[in-house]
């Protein structure tokens, strides 16, 4: 928490221009920054994972790759990847999902067959970041708002 609230003081202050006084009176406004708000989901080994031979332990693992697939197609996840030469080898990878809400992105992550099977746990995280830092290139473009019903 501690460190969200230090990051979110540090973006949001504007540092004055080389070779300026800064002095109440000729202080620039302050412009207000914006961000974009995504879900972070954490892919951790599940502490009691099953055992499992070889050949199930494949056919899963091919599972979740199709899952991770249709989340990218949906447009609902957006980057997702394994992770390598981190020191806690439970931390098995991360996925970055644009949805409305954080119990969306859990509910979607949690559809994952390696978690249904209790082989990974998934922890949520809202991930702000300064508007227009992050692009997707290769992710459908995100839903537009739908307009309220009337």
């Amino acid at each position: 928490m501690l460190t969200t609230t230090l990051l979110l003081l540090a973006l949001s202050s504007t540092p004055a221009a080389p070779g300026a006084q800064a002095t109440k009176a000729a202080a620039p406004a302050e412009e207000k920054v914006e961000f974009d708000k995504h879900y972070l989901v954490l892919l951790k080994r599940a502490p009691n994972a099953p055992k499992m031979e070889p050949d199930a332990l494949q056919k899963l693992q091919g599972e979740h790759l199709a899952h991770l697939n249709r989340m990218g197609e949906s447009g609902k996840m957006v980057l997702a990847g394994p992770f390598d030469e981190q020191d806690d080898v439970g931390m098995r990878g991360a996925c970055i999902y644009r949805t409305a809400t954080k119990q969306e992105a859990r509910q979607l992550a949690e559809q994952d067959p390696m978690v249904k099977a209790g082989r990974m746990q998934v922890e949520v995280l809202a991930w702000y970041t300064e508007k227009g830092y992050l692009a997707f290139p290769k992710a459908p473009p995100a839903e537009a708002p739908k307009p309220p019903r009337k």
